[in-house]
């Protein structure tokens, strides 16, 4: 399913991390500081769109704040977030790249009032990516990184970070289909459809969510994961039509 792009409207480049949005920023060439709600949102153009850049914090509930003032404040018209995650589907490595199709919060449990991982009162526990906004971010990351492979499906979020086997194999057994873990998509996913705000996220493995997940993360982040990233937004913004 797709929403409706608002004409005219800023395109919202998101990262958890200040070390995962480093090199977006520096694509930017006249980018503008506004502080909201404690965070710098960053206002620019890149490839004759405007951008708004920030820092979406780590977790749901600093995800989906950031989410709701891109939102309502900003008025943004696309969301793509981007940065890091650990990799939980056969055959998803360190390094491939995973765009989301879906996102579901893997530690939601409402049960027995609602079956386990369903978003009370919504009656789904899956939010689904703009299909447009996600084939386009598909193409430019096999553009940008043709040595990279990409990957679409499931992507599971929730407020810890996985970093054992048994809580990796734990995940593979209840979503078998999840391709990779995170802490941030699910509740931008579910803000976006509440907002009615295309969403879509793109993310480079960087561990596989077991005991190894502990090795060099932000050194991960610097040397593959943000140039990655601008990479990818930048072959994104090239290619989508101005609206």
């Amino acid at each position: 399913m797709s929403a409706v792009v608002r004409v005219g409207a800023p395109i919202a480049i998101v990262s958890a991390m200040h070390e995962e949005l480093a090199a977006v920023l520096d694509l930017l060439p006249d980018e503008r500081k506004v502080v909201v709600a404690g965070r710098e949102f960053w206002q620019g153009h890149l490839h004759g769109h405007e951008v708004v850049a920030v820092l979406a914090r780590i977790g749901k509930v600093a995800a989906a704040t950031t989410a709701a003032v891109l939102a309502e404040r900003f008025k943004v018209g696309r969301v793509v977030f981007t940065g890091v995650a650990g990799g939980l589907g056969n055959g998803v490595q360190v390094g491939d790249v995973v765009v989301a199709s879906e996102f579901l919060q893997h530690d939601m449990d409402a049960s027995p009032i609602f079956p386990r991982h369903e978003v009370p009162l919504y009656g789904r526990s899956r939010f689904a990516a703009d299909a447009n906004l996600a084939a386009a971010l598909c193409e430019a990351a096999r553009s940008a990184l043709p040595q990279a492979r990409v990957h679409r499906g499931l992507v599971v979020s929730g407020d810890r970070f996985v970093s054992t086997t048994a809580e990796a194999r734990a995940l593979q057994a209840d979503l078998p289909e999840a391709l990779a873990v995170e802490m941030e998509g699910a509740a931008f996913a579910q803000v976006c459809h509440d907002f009615g705000v295309p969403f879509a996220a793109v993310r480079t493995i960087s561990d596989r969510a077991d005991d190894a997940a502990h090795g060099d993360f932000l050194e991960f982040i610097r040397t593959v994961a943000s140039p990655h990233s601008a990479a990818i937004v930048e072959t994104l913004l090239r290619n989508l039509p101005q609206s």
